[in-house]
């Protein structure tokens, strides 16, 4: 469903986006990986010629349009929008100054709306599309000690409920992924700030193992799985969802 079709993965470099990639890559696809560091991307990029790297903060709209646009005039009408760019970090409301508020609102909610809008100028010229944004289970529930994180994830959730009702019969769907903790760097700078607490490492890793209903991390791959599922046939009819991937009911 997938070969030949451009897709642009926002945080592409690390992570859930690189898994995403990685796999869209290996079915075939001709996949835009953007971010901010350009040494990952261009790592990411060396170990699959279907991957292309550009350089995007998702936050800076100028820079939005101007790298969507040069990617769309490279590889085509996107097809597949995965918006995955976002910025994990907790603080609780009395140590939450506006600036701080604004630097995960701007990354998190405004880079998806940008990246979303963007990518949709190439993707209602085609017959087909799919936009996936990577939200979280703080976009389903409140998560204590991160209201801006939270409230980012949930404006996230609003938009993909929004386009899909939006966009209602045609060929495009919006649906987003939720999952719990995944084992990724953001675990690790999680448990950093938690040991810097006091918490010893042992036990802050237990803590967000067992913040998943399962009791033990996400891998990226199955996240990377599920972006994939989305753009077979199979989940056609899947459309304005929100997809926990936490090992049982949030």
């Amino acid at each position: 469903m997938i070969t030949n079709k451009h897709i642009l993965i926002t945080g592409g470099g690390t992570g859930i986006g690189r898994a995403i990639a990685i796999l869209f890559a290996d079915n075939g696809a001709n996949v835009t990986i953007t971010g901010r560091r350009s040494n990952v991307l261009e790592e990411v990029a060396d170990s699959s010629s279907n991957i292309s790297a550009f350089q995007m903060d998702v936050s800076n709209e100028k820079e939005v349009i101007s790298v969507i646009s040069k990617a769309v005039s490279k590889f085509g009408p996107i097809q597949v929008c995965v918006a995955n760019a976002g910025i994990a970090e907790g603080k609780k409301l009395q140590n939450t100054d506006l600036e701080f508020w604004r630097k995960i609102i701007g990354t998190n909610l405004d880079g998806t709306f940008l990246t979303i809008r963007e990518s949709m100028k190439s993707m209602l010229k085609a017959d087909w599309g799919r936009v996936i944004a990577i939200s979280s289970i703080a976009g389903i529930k409140g998560l204590k000690g991160a209201g801006a994180y939270s409230a980012s994830k949930h404006g996230v959730m609003g938009l993909i409920k929004t386009y899909s009702e939006e966009y209602m019969g045609g060929p495009i769907t919006f649906n987003a992924i939720c999952p719990g903790y995944v084992n990724t760097s953001i675990v690790d700078t999680n448990i950093k700030s938690m040991i810097s607490k006091g918490i010893s490492e042992k036990d802050a890793h237990k803590m967000m193992v067992n913040a998943n209903r399962h009791k033990r991390l996400i891998q990226t791959e199955e996240v990377a799985q599920t972006a994939y599922w989305l753009c077979t046939q199979a989940a056609k009819s899947i459309n304005g969802q929100a997809i926990e991937i936490a090992g049982g009911k949030v």
